[in-house]
């Protein structure tokens, strides 16, 4: 497989799941944002958070070499309502900034060691890991979004055919 044609699709499916997480965060209040059904479960304003500072260490800090302020604890300890904007806007910034970083890698930098969160990880193997990552936390915010507003949020129709009107390759 070509390596430009990996990153861009791992651009394109954090942008997919992006898109899926607005959604729901922009349908939820306040309140239900920042819901909690018990001690050992995340709001949806947490898991923005969360996602927020592990693509920022992962990628932008990880293997762009950016810097990392990063409180991973306090992005699940958080209790003081954020608005769904400014989480979304915070996000999308550090998408658009991991875009970067991820665009101006080349072949050989899929194989280079990345010292990242304790781990030694190659550059691919840090990509496939916010990818997964992020698909697993957005999982857990559409059902969240589900359970709360009891609402169908499938993107794909009873054939499996996406409902947003893409017809190219990449589901």
């Amino acid at each position: 497989m070509n390596p430009d044609t990996f990153i861009r699709y791992s651009i394109r499916k954090l942008d997919d799941h992006f898109a899926q997480i607005a959604r729901c965060a922009r349908m939820l209040s306040t309140d239900q944002l920042w819901y909690r059904p018990n001690a050992n479960s995340n709001s949806v304003g947490n898991l923005l958070l969360h996602l927020n500072g592990n693509v920022t260490q992962w990628l932008i800090g990880g293997i762009g070499g950016g810097p990392v302020r990063r409180d991973r604890q306090a992005e699940f300890d958080h209790r003081e309502p954020i608005p769904a904007e400014r989480l979304l806007a915070d996000l999308r910034e550090t998408l658009a900034t991991s875009a970067n970083v991820l665009g101006v890698m080349g072949a050989n930098s899929l194989d280079k060691l990345h010292a990242i969160q304790d781990y030694r990880v190659t550059g691919l193997e840090a990509i496939y890991h916010v990818v997964e990552h992020f698909s697993f936390h957005t999982g857990q915010i559409v059902t969240t979004t589900k359970w709360l507003l009891n609402c169908d949020l499938s993107l794909y129709d009873e054939k499996g055919h996406r409902r947003d009107g893409r017809t190219d390759e990449v589901p």
